[in-house]
């Protein structure tokens, strides 16, 4: 799901997200880090997993989550259901403005 991620919402070209990602960009300290929980196979899965990266999502905003990501501002949550029938996309950010 990454993969698709990365490229549907245009953070990389089509084909670019698999060299993207072993390049270490979404590991933590990369330039996008991704599943700073550990994503669905590491944290958990209950079947419904999105709120759980919801959750994430506001931890990070927030500055409290178990592994920060420094100087969060925005946060993206992009999620599919219904053997990919429905998907849905969350920007959370912490700006004033």
């Amino acid at each position: 799901m990454p993969v698709y991620g990365l490229e549907d919402a245009g953070f990389v070209g089509r084909g670019e997200a698999g060299a993207f990602i072993a390049e270490g960009n979404t590991s933590p300290g990369g330039k996008l880090p991704m599943n700073t929980n550990g994503g669905g196979m590491s944290y958990t899965h209950t079947g419904m997993y999105g709120m759980f990266a919801i959750q994430e999502a506001v931890r990070q905003v927030r500055g409290e989550a178990a592994a920060q990501v420094e100087g969060v501002e925005r946060s993206v949550v992009l999620g599919n259901g219904g053997m990919f029938m429905a998907g849905a996309t969350l920007v959370l950010g912490n700006s004033p403005r």
